[in-house]
């Protein structure tokens, strides 16, 4: 089962490599939105680390969504998502190796990103450690929402705009204990329960967002 799972994160990985524009264009538009901030606010230092942690974080989600669009939509052009879902595996575990692919290739790139970017707003060691932990637990809950959007609007036109739609206010909750936890921390109230939470709504996701979207996908097929 799991060597099934896998193997298919090799293969999409496999598939990405050959496809960089997919992955840069995400990488790029998060450096770029986190850039212009300092641009367009002017130097000011005090205002910068205010409001750093929104920045960041409303760019990465922007970023991750970039990408779901196509999550599910090669393999249901070519027939594997049909073979997929006839496969003896359980879907969920074929799902959840999709969703991991998806983080390796969107999600992680951000987060070793961040600290590098967390230098223009002046963030100070630990604030950025925190940072980069917040996205290391939020993101994957971003991937793992998403693919429920992604399989519902799966083969349908204006999909992109229908994701956005759907996953957008399941979004939110993660996008607020991810800014507050970094916020916490650079006021030095603590960033311990923030963290907390967003380990919580992770395990939530990885049990319940594979399932669905197994369902999702099912629906969408037929």
């Amino acid at each position: 089962m799991f060597e099934a799972m896998t193997v298919l994160i090799r293969r999409d990985l496999l598939l990405a490599l050959r496809r960089r524009s997919d992955v840069l264009t995400t990488l790029f538009f998060f450096v770029i939105v986190v850039s212009l901030f300092p641009l367009g606010i002017g130097p000011e230092l005090d205002t910068l680390r205010l409001i750093a942690p929104g920045v960041f974080w409303v760019a990465a989600l922007l970023a991750s969504m970039l990408a779901l669009e196509k999550l599910f939509a090669g393999d249901f052009e070519d027939g594997t998502l049909e073979q997929m879902l006839l496969a003896p595996e359980p879907v969920f575990v074929l799902v959840l190796g999709k969703v991991l692919a998806h983080w390796l290739i969107t999600g992680l790139p951000l987060v070793l990103l961040s600290p590098l970017l967390g230098l223009q707003y002046d963030l100070p060691g630990e604030t950025l450690r925190v940072m980069v932990l917040s996205l290391l637990l939020g993101t994957p809950a971003l991937s793992l929402i998403g693919a429920i959007g992604a399989a519902l609007t799966l083969g349908l036109r204006g999909g992109g705009v229908l994701i956005s739609l759907l996953v957008l206010p399941l979004y939110i909750p993660v996008l607020i204990f991810g800014a507050g936890a970094v916020e916490a921390n650079a006021s030095g109230l603590g960033a311990a329960g923030h963290l907390y939470m967003l380990g919580a709504i992770l395990l939530l996701a990885l049990v319940a967002a594979p399932l669905a979207t197994a369902a999702a996908l099912r629906i969408s097929a037929e």
